[in-house]
């Protein structure tokens, strides 16, 4: 009896990770690092989480102030809806609005529409961002998640929709319309009350954003991200019947076994024993990852040798390591010092290169 006790009181720590997802990914938005992962690689149909992606494409390539006025693509659609009629026009933000709060089938589809001009190119538009992403096991057949006719459906993995969820969430506009928990827009037509049908926006008050589907097939499939005290999450679950729970648990274990550490800072990049004579060099971009105390974090540089850099030049690269690992890298480059006192030749060159 007393080992019996003693097996369930080691069983009790792992009741967290108990989850009903068949798979799942918590990830660290700004290194991409994988803090859990339950068949995260498998691939499976992915619904309306597909929308994601589809924001993605309209916010980089389309006008989101321009009028977009629905048409008869909108006869195809099926499922979720926003109920918007031929002839209405909205805004491709309002239309966004639609689609990530109520998952408008119809929404995705006048988007598609009005941002590429078919679906047909709109999603081959999808497939290039998913290869420059490095979303490997991930293909579109449409922009709104339902499976096609034939059956066929658009397939991903929870690593990969982590991927593509830390990326949206770089996008202001993105992070400004998924993390929205009400609105109302007022078209030509009707005016639209929209509660975002994301409920761990209520339920965790970390929440920052996230995508909810379902098809029959797919089954429940969750996308989310969650802030706190600096640390940026994303959890994906595919195939989740308590995923909403799931989520929230899941955060609330990674928030509290990991910390922030900065590893570059744009404003204090520095290189030492490098002597440059006519300026210095600068990083675009800061870099922080989630770490527990065994972590082992260091940086490499590598610098390109030349005699002289002209301004804008890349000159190298700093490579930041994990376990000695390679989780990211930011290229390295040479900015002028403009206040250095030129020659009268040099600025005689200076003056026939801008003409």
């Amino acid at each position: 009896m007393k080992k019996i006790l003693w097996l369930l009181l080691l069983l009790l720590p792992i009741k967290v990770l108990g989850i009903s997802a068949e798979s799942a990914i918590v990830m660290d938005a700004d290194s991409r690092r994988v803090l859990y992962c339950k068949n995260c690689e498998k691939e499976k149909l992915i619904a309306s989480t597909t929308k994601i992606m589809t924001s993605v494409i309209a916010l980089e390539y389309g006008n989101l102030n321009k009028g977009i006025e629905v048409g008869d693509e909108i006869l195809k659609a099926y499922g979720s809806a926003i109920y918007i009629q031929k002839g209405e026009l909205l805004t491709l933000k309002e239309l966004l609005y639609g689609l990530m709060l109520r998952s408008g089938n119809d929404a995705a589809m006048t988007i598609a529409k009005g941002v590429t001009g078919s679906m047909e190119s709109f999603v081959y538009l999808m497939n290039v961002k998913v290869k420059s992403l490095g979303m490997n096991d991930t293909f579109f057949y449409n922009n709104h998640g339902l499976e096609e006719s034939d059956g066929k459906g658009n397939i991903s993995t929870a690593k990969d929709m982590a991927i593509l969820m830390s990326y949206a969430m770089r996008n202001d506009i993105f992070k400004e319309i998924t993390s929205t928990k009400e609105i109302t827009i007022k078209s030509n037509y009707k005016t639209y009350v929209w509660v975002n049908k994301n409920k761990l926006l209520k339920l965790y008050d970390y929440t920052t954003g996230g995508k909810t589907g379902y098809t029959e097939k797919a089954k429940r499939t969750l996308v989310t991200s969650a802030s706190k005290d600096g640390k940026n999450l994303v959890v994906v679950t595919l195939n989740d019947g308590n995923d909403f729970k799931d989520h929230k648990e899941l955060y609330e274990k990674y928030f509290e076994e990991y910390e922030v550490l900065e590893v570059l800072n744009k404003n204090d990049f520095v290189v030492k024993d490098l002597e440059l004579k006519n300026g210095n060099i600068l990083i675009k971009n800061n870099f922080q990852i989630l770490v527990k105390e065994n972590d082992d974090v260091k940086t490499e540089i590598d610098l390109l040798n030349k005699d002289k850099y002209s301004n804008g030049d890349v000159i190298g690269k700093v490579k930041v390591l994990l376990n000695d690992e390679i989780v990211h890298e930011e290229k390295i480059y040479f900015e002028e010092n403009i206040n250095i006192k030129k020659s009268f030749w040099e600025k005689v060159w200076d003056f026939i290169k801008f003409w």
